[in-house]
């Protein structure tokens, strides 16, 4: 049987923090992989995509970014059911957008060296 795959960006340390809790918690149909652990990732967006958002691989193929894919993660715990709300239709246009933000300014911070231009 195959397994969700969440994908994540191990040298951002709340994602670091955030999957030692999903790996502590999530039951075994949840895979953590570190973007920076992969040499070849056929079905998948280029690295420098998988690191600016999360990205869930589920069983059957679908690729869920972003808010979709943690909140999917999530639902592999008990804790599930505390993720749903931010998926609500009003709530869901809100938190994808404060996502976004929180998400570029975290890619920005990680991968831009001091000239402006896109680190190595």
């Amino acid at each position: 049987m195959s397994k969700d795959v969440l994908y994540y960006d191990g040298l951002c340390p709340l994602c670091s923090f955030e999957m030692r809790k999903l790996e502590v918690h999530a039951d075994p149909q949840l895979q953590l992989v570190d973007i920076h652990t992969l040499t070849n990732a056929p079905g998948l967006p280029a690295k420098q995509a998988l690191l600016t958002r999360l990205h869930l691989k589920r069983a059957d193929g679908r690729l869920l970014i972003g808010l979709d894919a943690s909140v999917a993660a999530w639902q592999h715990t008990r804790f599930g059911v505390l993720y749903r709300w931010l998926r609500w239709p009003v709530i869901r246009s809100v938190s994808d957008c404060i996502y976004t933000v929180w998400a570029q300014v975290r890619y920005r911070r990680l991968y831009r060296d001091k000239r402006g231009g896109q680190a190595s």
